[in-house]
């Protein structure tokens, strides 16, 4: 296990400061705001703590309020909304500075026997084992670039294998530009037999890519396009058991964007091609002609 897991699998033990109260921290790292995944994940640990064995996460919709401040700590009050004999609800508000900067309702149900049926297929790509890793693909396309090569030196929580074309890539190429974009991931280690866990870091991957898939439509990319960009919602359904230490398929689509906000949403697939995972995130585009519309 590495480093970097190590860290954020520390940052989801959060620390119980009174009941129903947690409170979790960020990583020592120069960063202007939180990571939103780290959020969600905290806030998802925070609400599982308070619910009866036997009822595991199936939905949580969250909405971003106010950027996180990395240099402090984050307060993560949960209510109990309901408790019934199949389904318990919960209601979080983080909170910095005396402000609300994140809320989130999660419903949790006891495992049930019922119809079942999947829609989508998964996406017909190439395994991730044959696929370069995410900083052997930015290694080549940075070259001689010390500064970005020390960037990608650091060690990362999540092995991302890209199918499609990174947000860069499509920069410098306007062929390369799409709607769709589909990244294999998983979180490399054995990690312990907790449905909680798995569920969570799925949420803090989740964030990971989305953005990009609206940006990648425009040929926009961080640190080369003058932009901002910044998660608004986002909502999650679990539609049935996974590992995130083992290969996860991330499809994703844009299907509009307009009004200096994007929507993008996305699948995760098992290795089997089974479809666990559905996301839907509405996030805030600005460019250099939005910008100062504030």
């Amino acid at each position: 296990m590495n480093e970097a897991l190590k860290e954020v699998l520390d940052l989801l033990d959060l620390e119980q400061i009174e009941q129903d109260m947690f409170r979790g921290r960020s990583p020592e790292e120069r960063v202007q705001r939180v990571f939103g995944g780290q959020v969600a994940a905290q806030a998802l640990v925070a609400a599982g703590r308070t619910v009866p064995a036997g009822k595991n996460v199936h939905s949580l919709h969250a909405y971003f309020i106010r950027p996180g401040d990395p240099a402090i700590p984050i307060v993560y009050d949960v209510e109990r909304v309901r408790d019934g004999r199949s389904f318990s609800t919960r209601r979080v508000v983080a909170i910095q500075h005396g402000k609300a900067i994140f809320t989130m309702s999660a419903s949790f149900h006891v495992e049930e026997p019922g119809i079942e049926h999947q829609a989508s297929a998964m996406p017909v790509v190439p395994d991730p084992e044959t696929l370069p890793t995410f900083q052997e693909q930015m290694t080549a396309l940075v070259g001689e670039d010390h500064e970005q090569r020390e960037w990608l030196a650091r060690p990362r929580p999540v092995d991302a294998r890209y199918v499609s074309p990174l947000v860069w890539e499509a920069h410098l190429d306007p062929d390369l530009r799409s709607t769709e974009t589909n990244v294999w991931f998983r979180f490399d280690a054995d990690l312990p037999d907790d449905p909680l866990l798995h569920v969570v870091l799925a949420a803090y991957a989740s964030d990971y890519t989305l953005v990009d898939t609206i940006l990648l439509a425009h040929g926009l990319a961080w640190g080369a396009s003058d932009i901002m960009g910044a998660s608004l919602d986002h909502a999650i359904w679990f539609h049935r058991p996974f590992r995130a230490d083992e290969w996860l398929l991330y499809a994703q689509q844009s299907p509009s964007a307009g009004g200096a906000r994007g929507l993008a949403r996305g699948e995760m697939f098992n290795a089997s091609g089974e479809l666990v995972v559905s996301v839907v995130q509405e996030a805030m585009i600005r460019t250099n002609l939005s910008r100062n519309r504030r």
